[in-house]
């Protein structure tokens, strides 16, 4: 029997329970070992066959030459009917409440967070290790390959709805011939969308493989044949959708050839 891949996925130390056992349990049906990683719980990488770097704080705007800018009101979903709010409710009443009963508020700075996921997202990279970015983690690793980030997105929905909802109510476009539209097999997708910044300018060696119409990067990618994909979405939040699910058995199908050219150069 093979050994199934080990795939660490990253959080805090405190909150991101429901982002944890929702992204365990996807990689766990896709056919990987999870591992829990955080500021107090590190993982040694060498130990890994491939990583998740999870959603939660905003990374640091040191990390890409920045100061931080004065906080403002995170944007709200304007003009959506109140049926559709109750309707979605009634449908995802589980992802609905165990998300707002087990996180804590995503904004602020981990500095201790952003230190341990920079080390583990240089070191996958230097090791060709498989690598997934889920929303803040996505970000991380755009600014990790060089690239800066919007601190607040809240001007590009002057003219569109300002979608924040854990239901897939956004549309995003998959750019063609990309490995995200092979993986996903589809070249749109509705996805959720809980975050408040957004890539700016793009990492050294990535590629845009997803957006949305007023042009907020949604999804980004390796430009060569190194396993990344960031998506800008939660993923983990999706189980009902075969695109989502498809997402997490890429992670673990190159994991695992990963692991095995592992063990035939040892």
């Amino acid at each position: 029997m093979s050994r199934r891949p080990v795939i660490g996925i990253t959080g805090p130390d405190k909150g991101g329970l429901s982002a944890w056992l929702f992204t365990a349990r996807a990689v766990r049906k896709a056919g990987g070992r999870p591992v829990r990683i955080q500021p107090h719980q590190p993982h040694p990488i060498n130990g890994l066959d491939g990583l998740i770097i999870g959603g939660g704080a905003d990374v640091s705007p040191k990390l890409y030459g920045q100061q931080r800018l004065p906080e403002l009101d995170e944007f709200k979903d304007r003009g959506t009917p109140g049926w559709r709010r109750f309707l979605g409710i009634v449908l995802f009443p589980m992802m609905f409440f165990i998300r707002r009963l087990l996180t804590t508020k995503t904004g602020g700075i981990n500095t201790g967070r952003d230190e341990l996921e920079k080390g583990l997202i240089t070191a996958a990279l230097d090791r060709n290790l498989p690598l997934m970015g889920i929303c803040r983690g996505m970000q991380l690793i755009n600014v990790v390959a060089g690239g800066s980030l919007y601190q607040n997105i809240e001007g590009f929905y002057e003219e569109y709805p300002a979608i924040r909802s854990v239901l897939p109510r956004k549309r995003v476009e998959v750019v063609a011939h990309t490995h995200l539209a092979a993986i996903t097999g589809v070249d749109e997708m509705h996805v959720n969308a809980l975050h408040s910044q957004a890539i700016d300018r793009l990492g050294e060696t990535l590629r845009i493989s997803a957006v949305e119409a007023n042009g907020i990067v949604q999804a980004i990618e390796s430009g060569g044949n190194h396993f990344i994909i960031g998506v800008q979405w939660h993923p983990e939040y999706l189980p009902q959708r075969s695109s989502q699910r498809a997402l997490f058995r890429a992670l673990v199908n190159a994991a695992a050839k990963h692991d095995r050219l592992k063990a035939v150069r040892a």
